[in-house]
């Protein structure tokens, strides 16, 4: 898990405004190991990028790192809509 942390905070660092308010949870479930990410409300919309073109990008670069067993990594952009 923890490199897979390391992974998103290295990618996603350079692109906000508030590297410091990064944080990232962990969530399992019996298909998924999934990550979510909560930012600073402004840097949202950087990471989201046009059209989701960024966040896209990020996940697949997630997603192609092996996971421990047969799940899936999911990550999840946590903008408090929920």
């Amino acid at each position: 898990m923890t490199s897979i942390d390391g992974l998103i905070n290295k990618i996603i660092s350079p692109l906000v405004d508030y590297p410091k308010d990064i944080e990232i949870s962990h969530n399992e479930s019996d298909r998924f190991m999934e990550y979510h990410l909560k930012l600073n409300e402004e840097d949202i919309g950087r990471i989201i990028g046009k059209h989701g073109h960024v966040i896209q990008t990020i996940r697949t670069i997630v997603y192609s790192v092996p996971v421990e067993g047969q799940k899936k990594a999911r990550l999840i952009v946590d903008d408090g809509k929920q």
